[in-house]
């Protein structure tokens, strides 16, 4: 059973809270050397296992799924959870790493590219005084060579591994290795690194609270993100609207 309170939006679990309790869950769970996952859902991860059945089993398995979009945490407030807030994995991963400096946190960061990856270890250090990163690695080849890296994980401790593949590859990559990785809590951030590592430009906070975060992405990235915001931004739309409607009629 989840040490939180949870709702479901579209037969999936969420956590319901704020996201300042969030950030303290995931950091209590990861000093208490509880192991697992957590996965920050978006609109598109939601979407996709109705292409790719085994997330399913991955959304199921996780000690926790964030509402990591407006129009989740909206659609759970519309379910009758009002308390529920936004958990954006790119707000989540230093908010986390800042609360556990005091309290001894070591972190690996795995995924993305060399040149992303020391980007964001000098953009962390100089940002967190005190953060204790105890490796990174990336970039991987095929899932064999994706899946190799666990025992060298191991091997350093941490207490968190941020993981950066991208959805739904970071999902399923978690979903196969996380009990391998215990006590260390596994977190899927997907294009958080890139964030903090500065080379990519976040949308302006007003679009960031109006759930126009996604907008501003896909200007940036009309041809790698277009067809992905097309397909999964319309069936949210389609299954929210024929969700409204059935309710209506009973």
């Amino acid at each position: 059973m989840n040490d939180f309170a949870t709702g479901e939006a579209l037969g999936v679990r969420f956590y319901t809270g704020t996201f300042d309790s969030a950030a303290d869950l995931v950091i209590e769970r990861a000093l208490e050397r509880l192991g697992g996952y957590a996965v920050l859902c978006s609109v598109h991860v939601l979407m996709t296992p109705r292409r790719e059945p085994v997330l399913h089993s991955a959304l199921d398995e996780a000690w926790a799924v964030f509402p990591d979009g407006v129009p989740i945490a909206w659609l759970l407030k519309r379910s009758g959870v009002l308390g529920t807030e936004r958990v954006c994995g790119i707000d989540l991963m230093p908010a986390v790493i800042e609360r556990g400096i005091a309290r001894g946190m070591r972190h690996y960061l795995l995924g993305s590219t060399e040149e992303v990856l020391v980007k964001l270890e000098r953009s962390l250090l100089g940002r967190f005084p005190g953060i204790e990163l105890v490796g990174s690695l990336g970039p991987f080849g095929d899932q064999a060579a994706l899946d190799a890296v666990v025992p060298q994980i191991r091997e350093t401790d941490p207490h968190i591994v941020w993981c950066a593949f991208g959805a739904p590859k970071q999902e399923l990559w978690m979903y196969r290795n996380a009990a391998a990785l215990a006590p260390a809590l596994v977190l899927g951030v997907g294009a958080a690194f890139e964030f903090h590592a500065g080379t990519k430009k976040r949308a302006p906070v007003w679009m960031q609270r109006a759930g126009l975060e996604w907008l501003f992405r896909f200007a940036s990235e009309p041809t790698r993100l277009g067809p992905r915001y097309l397909r999964t931004n319309s069936e949210f739309l389609i299954r929210v609207v024929a969700g409204g409607l059935r309710r209506d009629r009973t």
